[in-house]
């Protein structure tokens, strides 16, 4: 960075105007895009990349550059056309903008190497940034995280979240950009260009909250430089700004949001734009970040579980034993938790290493949020929280599987069979929500070898894992060398004589093998099935077993019917004619024992012996 201020001055002047300039282009040329909030970012962009940030242009991806997330994703172009002007691509390819072969889409996805996550559901950029500069704190990096937001999605509370964790923790390597430009979508903003209100909410919250001019490049560049020496705190700054800068018939004008400028109306914003250029031959480029030596890496050999077969171990215990063990051997797990820790017990794992262990508080939106900028940094995130709490985070995650984020997702307190807590603390529509997510991968653990091999699967391998715990203590299934993988089930009774297949998981597979020990003492012999991996689903090992007992299979699940097991096993096996049986929660649960819960909801032992009887009815030897 050159050390004459007056100097950069004009020539970030000149760059913020041909952002602007880029920006109209490209979205003319689409049809369609967000010129107008672009152009009220083009000094915040251009001060950031050509004068604040360290960065390598070219290579993004390099560990040590300082992290920028475009909150706002909807203003892309100007994004992408500080890349352009960077270098890593022509300016001629910003007029691909939204195009079916172009990497330049509509928002910004990590198709682009410039991009760590998918943004422009707005409200998750803070979140993802506090997880990026917690991680510089892991790594003992100096580099800085800044994250650029719109006025209109700060109205979204999972921005809140992040800024109060983020000044619990004293997270002074984060810098947040409010671009004030006073117009959201369909009308202005709550609080419009009350700045002085901005001010007041983001220090109320702890954070060292500047009020600047955003098209005034001096005083953003101060307002920089004073966030880059407070320390103890984060800062904001809350830039004003206006929609469409630059352009006399759009700027601070209503209903031109998500408006591509018609051929002639472009031309003539060109004109009034080309007009702005002043005097500057200094071409400016982005200081280089710090070296430092890299960490070594390579491959670890996870610990195996060792477990007890006479004792009872729940599988939420069995996780966190698991997850503490790992993170031992493998320094790329880190351990996020919602103030649940001594329920999902990634107590184990705080106390074997806390500078890799997360507190996200009862915030669940921030902590998948954080887990997406840890992962974005490299890391295997692990987050967890009872199965239901995971619902609020549901476009979080969303997003993680758009990114293949490498987050792994821990839900504990599954089902009816938690008992008394009641039915707002049982997860019953887990398995449908990431069942349906982009990448997933879905286990579904029975007993704590299972679940330490669940945990081992999910660390050593890149993407969105959920793994399903439960709460009460269960038998212990398998011998501590028992191999899994992904997309594997468990055949656990089988003869030829078995009349149905039962398949189950978790605590469901426990009265599964208990009607099975039921039904033999009648005579009646049944298959019983560990789906253990819901997603990927072993299609190849659940129509091997309908084959071989009458083309039918019964599934029987903690879960609400809609999404979960008994779905997964039939979109595996119908298409080849095999009649599935599904059995599962079907209405609004009660408080109760667990033991009354599986009965009254007609997924116990007693149950599943019942409807065997009904659809492969035979004679008792």
């Amino acid at each position: 960075m050159p050390s004459d201020r007056s100097s950069q001055i004009p020539a970030l002047h000149n760059l913020a105007t041909q952002l602007r300039i880029d920006s109209i282009q490209a979205t003319t040329a689409a049809g369609s895009g967000h010129p107008t909030s672009s152009m009220s970012a083009a000094e915040i962009m251009a001060c950031l990349f050509f004068s604040v940030m360290r960065l390598d242009p070219a290579n993004p991806r390099n560990p040590e550059n300082d992290r920028f997330i475009l909150s706002k994703g909807h203003a892309a172009p100007v994004l992408y056309s500080v890349w352009a002007e960077l270098g890593l691509f022509s300016r001629e390819h910003l007029l691909t903008l939204r195009k079916l072969d172009s990497n330049l889409e509509g928002h910004p996805t990590p198709i682009l190497p410039f991009v760590a996550v998918p943004t422009g559901s707005l409200g998750q950029g803070l979140s993802v940034g506090l997880g990026m500069a917690l991680n510089a704190r892991v790594d003992g990096s100096p580099y800085r995280t800044y994250v650029l937001m719109g006025d209109g999605e700060i109205a979204e509370g999972s921005v809140w979240e992040a800024a109060e964790v983020a000044s619990h923790d004293k997270v002074d390597n984060l810098c947040a950009i409010v671009d004030v430009n006073r117009l959201g979508q369909s009308q202005p903003t709550m609080l419009q260009h009350d700045l002085e209100t901005y001010q007041k909410r983001w220090a109320a919250f702890g954070w060292n909250a500047l009020v600047v001019d955003g098209h005034d490049v001096s005083a953003l560049l101060d307002a920089f430089e004073k966030a880059a020496q407070t320390k103890g705190q984060p800062t904001v700054i809350l830039a004003r700004t206006f929609k469409g800068k630059g352009v006399s018939f759009l700027e601070d004008k209503e209903n031109w949001h998500g408006k591509a400028l018609k051929p002639a109306e472009a031309e003539n914003a060109l004109k009034e734009l080309q007009a702005q250029f002043t005097k500057s031959d200094l071409k400016l480029r982005p200081q280089a970040p710090a070296a430092r030596t890299a960490a070594a890496s390579g491959s670890v050999t996870a610990p195996k579980p060792n477990y007890d077969s006479t004792k009872q171990v729940a599988t939420r215990e069995a996780f966190g034993e698991a997850l503490a063990a790992i993170g031992q051997v493998d320094k790329h797990v880190v351990a996020i938790d919602g103030d649940v820790k001594n329920s999902t017990y990634t107590d184990h794992f705080e106390k074997a290493d806390k500078s890799r262990f997360f507190e996200g508080y009862i915030a669940e939106q921030n902590m998948v949020g954080m887990s997406m900028g840890l992962a974005a940094c490299g890391k295997a995130a692990f987050a967890a929280t009872f199965a239901c709490f995971f619902t609020r985070a549901a476009d979080f995650i969303r997003l993680a599987g758009l990114a293949h984020s490498n987050i792994k997702l821990v839900g504990t307190h599954a089902g009816v069979s938690i008992g008394e807590d009641g039915s707002s603390q049982m997860g019953l529509e887990d398995l449908s929500l990431f069942r349906s997510m982009a990448h997933s991968v879905v286990l579904y653990p029975s007993d704590a070898v299972s679940t330490w091999n669940a945990v081992t699967l999910a660390a050593e391998t890149p993407g969105l894992f959920y793994i399903r715990t439960g709460r009460p203590k269960n038998n212990v299934i398998y011998k501590n060398d028992e191999a899994f993988a992904l997309g594997k089930a468990k055949v656990l009774r089988q003869s030829p004589q078995d009349v149905i297949t039962v398949v189950a998981a978790g605590v469901t597979l426990h009265e599964a093998l208990k009607a099975h020990e039921q039904l033999k003492q009648q005579g009646v012999n049944i298959r019983v099935i560990d789906l253990f991996s819901v997603r990927p689903i072993d299609s190849e090992t659940l129509l091997a077993a309908a084959k071989a007992t009458g083309n039918s299979i019964i599934t029987v699940e903690d879960h609400y019917l809609a999404g979960g097991i008994g779905d997964a096993v039939c979109e595996a096996v119908a298409p080849a004619g095999v009649r599935v049986h599904r059995m599962g929660v079907t209405e609004i649960p009660h408080s109760g024992t667990p033991e009354e819960l599986l009965h009254k909801y007609r997924i116990d032992a007693a149950a599943i012996v019942e409807q065997v009887h009904a659809l492969a009815p035979v004679t008792a030897k």
